[in-house]
């Protein structure tokens, strides 16, 4: 039995239509069946079916239902879950299993949700296709000679084919939001800060988000809520008040709203079948009374170049602990301690990873410091400064998800700057810390999804869902496997 929402899921379960152990046993079924498509890195069978059968009994014994009781998720393999593994889909972590739950795992598991697996992802967050994984790549469920996005491939991949109702992510410069472009869903990355990132491996920590990938936005604003809030594990995690999501959602209008369009987000290289739906789907929003107002924000390569100047150099400090001498991956083939170092290091990272280690050691070292990561810095600023300038004069930025639908398994490999720009929107709503969210608005000619990227100001999610959930389209489930 398929659940195209959560809420139609709790209603049968708190009805005692369905059996939480019933749901669950489907969703591993159907797992199961389609394990050649590479989406899940490991599968809790067992685990899920007794946790599944603990909230059948706690209901029948007259227990409160929690928030997302028998919300059936997937997880991405670079957050912490106690007694399971924890590879970033990298060899060097291959065989390494976590010893603690991450913040966000102990919230959901604290309102009932059921863990179906770990999902499979490009090697420590690191690309945009899920084609760097040690692991092997994860098709899109639209057409499986394409991609399904990355670096939250898997993720994405398990919620567009029906294999888990929502999923967890991590975004760093569109790692959540591109792949849910790419496969028809919504993608959202909160606000910097909104979600503790205690338990997520980092790769760049002034981006790292975990986010939330699902079938609408009223489940996505859900486990949002659920997740957010202070956390004493994370420095970095916000006392801000955590909203009611679903009161704001509600009383967000299209009537009235005043929508910014970037001239940027429109230029001569946009593929003109994902420029013609967005701007329908604009034009849809302004016949039912919004505003569509042009603004200007800074070109969006230098936002690429600012993105990856700084997240290489805070990858390169956050990979240095994986040495060979602690944990994971050890190379048997060294004559002394640094041989094992080196070895350890070049026989456990994949090619893209190694590529942003060198980068961003480059930029840090002396005599490049100052030429390249202090002055991306000082275009972080300004970006920040346009934006907050850009979202005093409107309710939202919207544009275009990705510059092209989903290209082709091995179409970009060769080329990592054109790789690059499949983030080229995504990216700066991530320099500046804003929340964010793709969400799916229509089919190109091949039946290939495009996605709306929307941005709000700080801490504005529940504005941001409302508008999101005008824009969806409502055809969403045509990935969905048997």
């Amino acid at each position: 039995m398929q659940f195209s929402s959560y809420q139609d899921l709790r209603t049968a379960l708190i009805a005692r239509a369905i059996t939480c152990e019933a749901v669950v046993s489907g969703y591993l079924e159907r797992i199961d069946r389609h394990r050649d498509d590479n989406i899940y890195i490991a599968v809790f069978h067992e685990k899920a079916i007794q946790r599944a059968r603990e909230l059948d009994g706690k209901l029948r014994d007259g227990g409160a239902p929690g928030r997302l009781f028998g919300m059936p998720m997937a997880i991405k393999d670079n957050i912490s879950m106690k007694g399971a593994g924890l590879t970033c889909a990298s060899r060097i972590l291959e065989n390494y299993e976590s010893i603690y739950d991450a913040t966000a795992i102990q919230r959901l598991e604290a309102e009932d949700a059921v863990f179906l697996g770990k999902t499979n992802m490009d090697e420590f967050a690191m690309g945009s296709s899920n084609e760097n994984s040690a692991f092997g790549p994860v098709p899109n469920p639209f057409d499986k000679t394409r991609v399904p996005g990355g670096s939250s491939g898997g993720s994405a991949a398990a919620v567009a084919a029906g294999l888990a109702l929502a999923a967890l992510g991590s975004d760093t410069g569109g790692s959540v939001r591109q792949p849910a472009g790419f496969c028809d869903i919504v993608g959202l990355k909160p606000t910097y800060g909104r979600i503790s990132r205690y338990g997520l491996v980092a790769f760049a920590s002034s981006f790292d988000q975990i986010g939330v990938l699902a079938r609408n936005c009223d489940d996505a604003a859900l486990v949002l809520g659920v997740m957010a809030g202070k956390d004493s594990h994370d420095a970095t995690s916000s006392s801000h008040a955590v909203s009611d999501y679903a009161a704001v959602m509600a009383g967000v209008q299209v009537e009235g709203l005043k929508i910014g369009v970037p001239k940027e987000y429109f230029h001569e290289s946009l593929n003109p079948e994902v420029a013609g739906i967005v701007r329908t789907k604009l034009d849809e929003l302004r016949e039912r009374g919004a505003e569509l107002v042009d603004i200007t924000l800074p070109a969006s390569d230098y936002a690429i170049a600012a993105y990856y100047i700084l997240v290489t150099a805070e990858a390169s400090s956050n990979l240095a602990r994986f040495d060979g001498a602690r944990y994971g991956y050890r190379s048997s083939d060294s004559a002394d301690v640094l041989a094992m170092y080196v070895n350890s290091r070049t026989e456990g990272f994949g090619k893209e990873v190694k590529r942003r280690i060198m980068l961003g050691t480059y930029v840090l070292s002396a005599g490049y410091y100052d030429t390249y990561y202090r002055k991306a810095q000082q275009v972080r600023r300004v970006f920040q400064d346009r934006y907050r300038e850009a979202l005093e004069k409107v309710d939202v930025i919207a544009g275009p998800t990705s510059p092209f639908p989903p290209f082709g398994i091995g179409e970009k490999m060769a080329d990592p700057l054109e790789m690059y720009l499949a983030d080229v929107f995504t990216v700066p709503a991530s320099i500046v810390g804003m929340p964010a969210v793709s969400v799916s608005v229509g089919l190109d000619s091949r039946n290939l999804p495009v996605g709306m990227h929307l941005i709000c100001d700080f801490f504005e999610e529940g504005k941001l869902m409302g508008i999101a959930r005008h824009m969806q389209r409502r055809q969403c489930s045509s990935a969905v496997v048997s």
